[in-house]
């Protein structure tokens, strides 16, 4: 395994929870072909000592604990078969919160070392397609993140294209969901949409219709965005005051949240974790 170079624990947070939505996922039918989900015992698995990563944060790896130990593991590791063990290819992290969090066993995909590797190649070739939406091409960076362990840098070698742009499209799976199904029904370009990746879901909501009627260029959208900044200084400071509590309601409930004001918001990534969360609040 090469070594990471690049962002490090910066390109972790690109994408908090590891996960995509497979509505953009289109290597989805040729990962289920090749993977079998089950749950296994920790004493099974092995972690792989060519891993480059050694620091896994003594914090946040306790954070994940102890959101394990309230939801579970939410996204399986991806292990390999060799002799009486399964190697750990993605999903480290997990692996030893699971262990912190006292759990026997863990969501695993288990895949050959051949499918691993046919499977990153048909990722990688995916995204090279120039009939890619924003949203498919920030979901095959994503999965080879997510389940082939691969830095920003090691993508964009494979991909062929700059780290910094990897690293903007990823940015894009931070936005809303019905911000990222309007940019691709709207086919609106990335360059457009990233301004709108660290605004707040109402600020979204009140420009995006706007890029859609009106037409806005980028450069429109980014001196909108950024006279709005100004505007709401006091506010942004206000803001930041409650950091974290965001970063510790997050830890608790598995999930991304934000508070503005006087309202918390909790990303939720599909209906499934929805009703979980809405289980766990109302117990």
């Amino acid at each position: 395994m090469s070594e990471k170079h690049g962002l490090g624990r910066g390109f972790e947070s690109l994408i908090p929870t590891d996960s995509f939505d497979e509505e953009f996922d289109l290597t989805a039918g040729e990962d289920e072909k090749v993977s079998q989900l089950t749950k296994l015992s920790l004493d099974e698995i092995a972690r792989d000592e060519e891993q480059p990563r050694k620091d896994f944060g003594g914090e946040a790896l306790q954070a994940l604990a102890e959101s394990i130990k309230e939801h579970g593991v939410l996204q399986p590791i991806v292990v390999t078969k060799e002799e009486d063990k399964y190697k750990i290819v993605a999903g480290e992290r997990r692996f030893r919160a699971a262990k912190l969090a006292g759990l026997k066993e863990i969501p695993a995909i288990i895949r050959t070392l051949d499918a691993q590797n046919r499977l990153e190649i048909s990722i990688i070739e995916n995204a090279q397609r120039e009939d890619l939406n924003a949203m498919e091409l920030a979901t095959a960076y994503a999965k080879l993140k997510a389940q082939f362990n691969l830095s920003a840098k090691e993508i964009a070698d494979r991909i062929g294209k700059s780290e910094s742009s990897v690293v903007n499209t990823l940015r894009l799976l931070n936005l809303p969901e019905f911000a990222k199904k309007t940019m691709v029904k709207e086919k609106l370009s990335e360059g457009v949409m990233r301004p709108l990746v660290r605004a707040d879901k109402e600020m979204i909501e009140e420009v995006l219709p706007k890029i859609v009627e009106e037409g806005w260029t980028a450069r429109k959208v980014e001196r909108y965005m950024s006279e709005h900044k100004k505007k709401s200084s006091v506010r942004v400071i206000k803001e930041n005051t409650y950091i974290k509590e965001e970063d510790a309601i997050s830890a608790k409930l598995g999930a991304k949240v934000r508070v503005r004001g006087r309202s918390v918001t909790i990303a939720c990534k599909n209906d499934d974790d929805l009703k979980r969360i809405l289980d766990f609040l109302n117990k």
